[in-house]
């Protein structure tokens, strides 16, 4: 099947990847997810999620230890089958967990999705203003991603699906060299009923590649409620 082979694909780019679990400059850490959705029209979409961060191997050993709670809004308006428009607001709490920043995120978001039989694939475009304590980053991303189901061409209820994902940011500041980051993810997950679905996956980045590259491996769970 033509979609388990472009699968491989992604699956080869973390079979690829040189982790050197004795390096000073790798993490793995987890990130656990709770996302609601709801149409509030044909057209117009609203996302709230709450995720939780925690390291779970750093400096040469594995601990665990929460780093981060997120909380994020999104609004999408579909411009047509194909097209969509989105906005996004997002709160990160550090400082009383871990001593890091505070965080507001402000997100601008242009979405381009197509399906071809059972496979689907996007490009998304995201600018984003990070706004913490002393200054505010500002980034740019683009993501491709293809899903499909696992079983025929239309995903029923039981079955499983999986999506991968590769994604280039570039992140800037007045006061601070451009930093370019890579990440490559993979999720299978399973449509548990036609309101909720819940998804395992792994993603791998490179941050700061062209400066000091810092390697991380996330391990990630999710639940998507639709309401």
């Amino acid at each position: 099947m033509s979609y388990i082979k472009i699968w491989l694909i992604f699956l080869a780019c973390f079979v690829g990847l040189n982790v050197s679990w004795s390096q000073s400059n790798f993490e793995g850490l987890g990130e656990t997810g709770f996302d609601i959705n709801t149409d509030v029209s044909s057209n117009y979409k609203v996302n709230f999620a709450i995720r939780s961060r925690y390291y779970l191997y750093q400096d040469k050993d594995f601990n665990f230890e929460n780093r981060q709670l997120d909380f994020v809004h999104f609004s999408t308006l579909s411009l047509d089958y194909n097209h969509s428009v989105s906005l996004g607001i997002q709160y990160r709490i550090r400082e009383s967990i871990d001593g890091g920043s505070n965080e507001l995120r402000l997100t601008q978001q242009f979405n381009y999705t197509k399906k071809r039989e059972a496979l689907r694939f996007g490009h998304r475009v995201r600018f984003e203003q990070r706004i913490l304590e002393n200054f505010t980053i500002l980034r740019t991303r683009y993501r491709f991603a293809l899903d499909f189901p696992l079983n025929g061409e239309k995903l029923d209820i039981g079955e499983a699906y999986l999506i991968g994902s590769m994604e280039a940011l570039i992140s800037h500041n007045k006061n601070l060299k451009p930093e370019l980051d890579h990440r490559t993810t993979a999720h299978i997950g399973w449509l548990i009923s036609d309101k909720l679905k819940i998804q395992f996956g792994m993603e791998y980045r490179f941050e700061a590649f062209n400066l000091n590259t810092e390697e991380k491996l996330f391990l990630l769970t999710s639940a998507i409620l639709k309401i």
